[in-house]
């Protein structure tokens, strides 16, 4: 059976499972694998559950008319995905970049849900399974869409966007993120850039300021580009929220952090571009409240928090360090987490994180992490093996009246000391 055919069965049964505790009557499941599980061993228990078919790419059960077999049962959910993105002539925003994806992504959906119906994805379902889950969800109401696509190996880009056709796109920024998975920095570029390589003609919206980007495209010798940067806009002021100003007007948002202007900036020319108006624009962006532990701001009754603890990278880390010392508060805190996934230079890049928190001199800095053992230049600041290390400290010796940042990757769970704070 082929997708076309594989599609016309989805129009009669247009909800797919890839869970086999949730089959909705009439479903169609669909078979993924992974490390530590094999979609195609809960097949037969899907369809007993109510599904109407199930898609698998292993021989599961004696011949049943109900169990259709593929080669490839995840390339399968691409391309059906890619033919539900088919049915619609709308415009598809694709956006990528190590920092400020999702942030970017959040508030671009903003903007053009102040004059369109938008389709954008939730959390950070950017992989090549909430890819197409998110393209599944486009309905006839949608008049335009923004996916956001993750890599973390060569290829995985080119992947996505043959997945997601997109119609135009941004890369947010390139940095050192991921480098055991890419290899290089310049590893990182070639896979970013796989979104600027699928484009083409289409429209690219440029941030003019930063050079690796511009480089990226004038190698690409891309037609139809659109750019943004500092000649749209600055920040006036950042203690501790973002206030910027453009030509139309003085904008106060609910943002932390400098680094965000960029992101703010793309969000603003790409409503430009779709006819959103400048007092829709500002509108959408002094309302926007961010959240899921990206650069936001918890007040607790005894300390003010900046939260920034869902992902972390040698970029994003110094950014948000920088931004904390330049804010005028006091007293400062950090407790900052371990960066994932850097490989063979994650001491180099730890103790560099290290070197920058000495010479930031915020009152006290937590360090957590076994990366970090070894990076304490001072002999004031604590190291803690693990997170819940630091809940037991915060039982004997919980801070009072600090601002406080929280920065690390997710697999620190970080997160987790916001109530004890």
């Amino acid at each position: 059976m082929d997708i076309k055919e594989l599609y016309e069965l989805y129009k009669k049964h247009p909800i797919i499972t890839t869970d086999s505790r949730q089959c909705p009557e009439g479903s169609i499941f669909l078979a993924l694998k992974g490390e530590s599980f094999n979609g195609n061993k809960f097949a037969v228990q899907a369809l007993e559950k109510g599904c109407a078919y199930a898609i698998v790419d292993e021989d599961v059960a004696p011949a049943n008319p109900k169990i259709i077999i593929v080669e490839d049962c995840l390339q399968t959910f691409k391309d059906l995905a890619r033919e539900h993105r088919r049915q619609f002539n709308i415009p598809v925003i694709g956006i990528t970049g190590t920092n400020g994806k999702t942030t970017t992504k959040e508030l671009i959906a903003t903007v053009l849900g102040e004059k369109y119906n938008v389709l954008y994805t939730q959390g950070n379902f950017n992989n090549d399974v909430g890819v197409p889950k998110t393209l599944f969800r486009l309905t006839e109401e949608h008049e335009i869409a923004v996916i956001e696509m993750g890599a973390s190996h060569p290829g995985d880009i080119k992947t996505l966007v043959e997945t997601v056709e997109p119609t135009c796109g941004l890369i947010t920024n390139v940095g050192r993120a991921h480098l055991q998975g890419f290899g290089s920095f310049e590893g990182v570029m070639k896979t970013k850039g796989e979104l600027y390589d699928f484009l083409g003609d289409r429209a690219v919206f440029l941030d003019a300021d930063n050079e690796y980007l511009v480089g990226m495209a004038k190698e690409r010798n891309l037609k139809h580009v659109i750019t943004y940067g500092s000649t749209v806009g600055r920040v006036t002021s950042c203690n501790p929220f973002v206030n910027f100003e453009w030509t139309h007007g003085d904008v106060h948002t609910h943002l932390i952090g400098a680094y965000n202007i960029s992101n703010i900036l793309a969000a603003i020319i790409v409503g430009l571009h779709f006819g959103v108006t400048p007092e829709q624009i500002n509108h959408a962006l002094e309302n926007y409240v961010p959240s899921n532990n990206r650069s936001q701001l918890t007040v607790t009754e005894h300390n003010q928090l900046v939260v920034d603890a869902y992902n972390a990278n040698p970029t994003s880390m110094a950014a948000a360090i920088e931004n904390f010392r330049l804010m005028e508060v006091a007293p400062k805190m950090a407790i900052i987490g371990v960066m994932g996934e850097l490989g063979d230079v994650s001491r180099e890049e730890h103790m560099k994180v290290g070197e920058q928190l000495r010479r930031a001199a915020f009152d006290r800095v937590w360090l957590v992490g076994e990366e970090f053992r070894n990076a304490t230049l001072d002999a004031s600041w604590q190291w803690f093996a693990t997170t819940d290390d630091v809940i037991e400290a915060l039982r004997h010796d919980r801070p009072e009246g600090y601002y406080i940042l929280i920065k690390g990757s997710h697999s620190n769970h970080l997160d987790r000391l916001v109530e004890e704070l």
